[in-house]
């Protein structure tokens, strides 16, 4: 079965209060899909490689076995493509947990596209970020009352 995904993740203030959307495209007779994660205090990239996770375990859950995704963050694609190197040692264990999951399907491909095109997978990244912020004011605010 084939699995197509936007994927996207925000941070406010890199870091700040982040999200991680992924828009599932119709397959057939199957529904789009709109996920999203709030992920609290990260980067920008922590965020992106949040959303690949979320996308993968998706595909997972369905028992896709053709996996194709597409991102607006050329870093993320060109490090899960192996052409970039992963230095940053925080990306690290994120980047190893996206490796092994995407080697679990027949085929995993991953593109870059331009942020035009990822207006879906944004939109949820954001949901996901707004969702970081109201946690995080929570959070202050339980501390201060």
């Amino acid at each position: 079965m084939k699995f197509h995904a936007h994927v996207d993740g925000a941070a406010r203030g890199n870091p700040g209060p982040a999200g991680a959307g992924v828009y599932v495209a119709p397959e057939g007779e199957r529904a789009a899909e709109e996920h999203f994660e709030a992920l609290g205090h990260a980067t920008n990239n922590v965020a992106e490689y949040r959303a690949l996770l979320l996308a993968l375990r998706r595909a997972e859950e369905r028992g896709a076995t053709e996996v194709s995704i597409a991102s607006d963050s050329l870093l993320l694609v060109e490090q899960m493509r192996g052409r970039y190197r992963v230095k940053a040692p925080h990306l690290q264990p994120l980047f190893a947990e996206a490796l092994a999951r995407a080697k679990r399907f027949r085929r995993f491909a991953i593109q870059h596209v331009r942020r035009e095109e990822n207006k879906k997978a944004d939109r949820l990244a954001n949901l996901g970020a707004d969702a970081s912020e109201r946690q995080l004011a929570g959070e202050r605010f339980g501390r201060e009352g």
